[in-house]
């Protein structure tokens, strides 16, 4: 590792530490939103198992989102904003050939 790259990581850590410690403010803050997976499921009126079929995942996926110990990412995340935004569409487009 080069010298350079390792002060600066050094760096990032003592300033990490100094935040955690309440001496320093962070200069930056994000919060992320949890998608409500069971508030989107329950737009379209599916029970657990149907609409874990209809996204062709299993239904302990379904749960896992929904009880909040596992995030829906990539795809699916993706599927679910549609889902979430027309849900009628989003099920003629999953149920259709």
């Amino acid at each position: 590792m080069e010298a350079t790259l390792f002060d600066e990581l050094v760096a990032s850590l003592n300033e990490a530490k100094a935040i955690i410690q309440g001496e320093l403010s962070p200069s930056r803050r994000f919060e992320l939103k949890r998608m409500d997976v069971k508030a989107i499921r329950e737009k379209t009126g599916l029970s657990q198992s149907q609409f874990a079929h209809l996204i062709q995942i299993s239904t302990k996926t379904l749960q896992n989102w929904e009880q909040q110990r596992r995030t829906p990412t990539g795809p699916a995340a993706a599927l679910l904003k549609i889902v979430a935004v027309n849900p009628s569409s989003a099920i003629q487009a999953l149920q259709s050939p």
